[in-house]
C-alpha cells in the first residue's frame, strides 16, 4: 500500500552530496496537500521522495479520482514521462511534509546515458512496480473490499496519516457513499 525504494534513496543522497557546486539536484520541500506532479502537464524534473508521503493518482474523464498508489520515501517520480518525452501521466499529491530531490531533466537524460547503477535501479524500480500492479489487481479480485480497507486503516494508523475519506474510496474505487456503509458496517 505504501511503496518505499531505500536502494533509490540511497542512491540519490550519495549523488545529491557529492555534487560539486552543481544545482543539478536540489531538494525541494511541498506541504501537505501541494501537488508535486500535475497529470497531462508538462514535466519539470524528475524527483525522489526523500521523506514524507504522496498519493499517485488519474482524474478520469469524469472528474473521478483513481488513487493508484501511495509512494513514500525512495520512490522516483517523473521518469517515465521523461523516457518517453510525454506529459505527466497522474498527479502526484503531498498527503504529508514532503521534502523531495528534484534532478534537472538534462542531468537525468545523462546519467540514464552514463550511469549503470541509476540504469539497474530503474528497472528494478519498473519490474516491482509490474509486480505491484498485477498483485493489487489480483488481490482486489480475490478480496472484499472491506478486507482491503482495513489494511488502508491500518497504514493510516501505522503511518501516522490522515487520509481522508474521499482518498480512501478513490483508493478504493468505490462511492464515498459506499465507504461511509462500509466503515459504518466495521464498527
Amino acid at each position: 500500500m505504501l511503496r518505499t525504494n531505500q536502494a533509490f534513496l540511497n542512491y540519490l543522497n550519495d549523488l545529491y552530496e557529492k555534487q560539486n557546486d552543481s544545482d543539478n539536484i536540489i531538494v525541494k520541500l511541498f506541504s501537505a496537500g501541494d501537488k508535486v506532479l500535475i497529470q497531462d502537464h508538462q514535466l519539470s524534473h524528475v524527483m525522489l521522495i526523500k521523506e514524507g508521503i504522496v498519493k499517485c493518482y488519474l482524474v478520469e474523464e469524469n472528474g473521478k479520482e483513481y488513487i493508484v498508489e501511495f509512494l513514500g520515501s525512495g520512490e522516483i517520480i517523473g521518469e517515465v514521462e521523461l523516457i518517453k518525452n510525454i506529459n505527466c501521466l497522474c498527479s502526484i499529491e503531498a498527503l504529508t511534509e514532503v521534502e523531495a530531490y528534484a534532478v534537472k531533466i538534462p542531468a537525468f537524460r545523462s546519467l540514464i546515458k552514463n550511469d549503470l547503477a541509476l540504469n539497474n535501479l530503474l528497472l528494478e524500480s519498473f519490474a516491482e512496480r509490474i509486480i505491484n500492479t498485477s498483485s493489487r489487481a489480483s488481490y482486489q479480485q480475490l478480496y472484499t473490499v472491506e478486507h482491503t480497507l482495513k489494511q488502508l486503516l491500518q497504514m493510516q494508523s501505522k503511518q501516522n496519516i490522515q487520509i481522508s475519506k474521499e482518498d480512501m474510496a478513490a483508493y478504493l474505487g468505490i462511492a464515498v457513499r459506499s465507504l461511509n456503509r462500509i466503515l459504518k458496517d466495521l464498527k
